[in-house]
């Protein structure tokens, strides 16, 4: 019993990403109460013009920020007040994000029958904004003027996780999928042995695979995770892969 109440406490992590830059003159307040980071992930309705973001498509979800531990709980509550509404998502991920919740992510959005991408958000309203009043008007539940930049993306682990959920996955023809290396931390202690770690990550390995072979996407992928955490390295997966790993579900447009 106590061990499996230890393993709750383990978070299987990836860095990768460096958060974008954000204003200085404004604290972004805690999401999810005092306890969460001030990055931690946020999801609202953002709206452009035809096509903004996609074929027929002008309003989405932007979901950006840290993948923390109860990320989850948000996702779902946010979908539930969608109902039935089939509105896609667009990924902004950055900084150590929890790879277990990024799976349930995908889950959700798998559930609902979303379709998934990845771009900032630019929202209207944010341009002369400070940092904590930008935060409070993406979070005050309206659909919020904005576009999507997709000059820069580049999609992580955790990304790639959540990515998987789409019905219908994208990414814009310039991204860059970077496969990094994850560790095994423990919330309540600094560190977790070697010999730990070891038998952690293979276990995780499993669980990626299975949720991966659920969602479509190539168990290839796990395995460039797997070599990643062993060598400390970075892999870019080349766009010819993309579709062929499944990681796509269309070529870049």
């Amino acid at each position: 019993m106590l061990a499996s109440r230890r393993a709750l406490l383990l978070i299987v992590t990836a860095i990768l990403l460096a958060p974008p830059a954000r204003a200085q003159d404004g604290l972004r307040p805690p999401v999810g109460g005092v306890i969460s980071p001030a990055d931690a992930m946020i999801f609202y309705l953002a709206r452009g013009q035809e096509g903004a973001c996609g074929p027929n498509c002008s309003e989405w979800i932007a979901a950006e920020g840290i993948v923390e531990w109860d990320t989850f709980k948000r996702l779902f509550a946010f979908a539930a007040r969608l109902g039935e509404r089939k509105i896609p998502v667009i990924l902004s991920v950055w900084g150590e994000s929890d790879l277990k919740v990024a799976m349930s992510l995908g889950k959700i959005i798998r559930e609902h029958g979303l379709d998934v991408s990845a771009g900032k958000t630019v929202v209207a309203g944010c341009a002369d904004a400070t940092e904590a009043a930008c935060i409070a008007l993406k979070r005050s539940g309206k659909s919020l003027d904005a576009a999507i930049d997709t000059s820069a993306v580049e999609c992580d682990t955790v990304c790639v996780l959540i990515l998987a959920g789409g019905v219908h996955r994208t990414l814009p023809a310039d991204a860059k999928i970077i496969i990094g290396p994850t560790h095994i931390r423990d919330r309540l202690a600094p560190n977790v042995s070697e010999e730990h770690q070891k038998g952690l990550q293979a276990f995780y390995g499993d669980q990626y695979r299975l949720y991966l072979k659920q969602m479509g996407v190539a168990t290839d992928v796990v395995g460039i995770i797997e070599q990643n955490s062993a060598t400390s390295r970075a892999t870019q997966i080349s766009r010819a892969d993309w579709l062929r790993l499944g990681i796509v579900t269309a070529p870049a447009p």
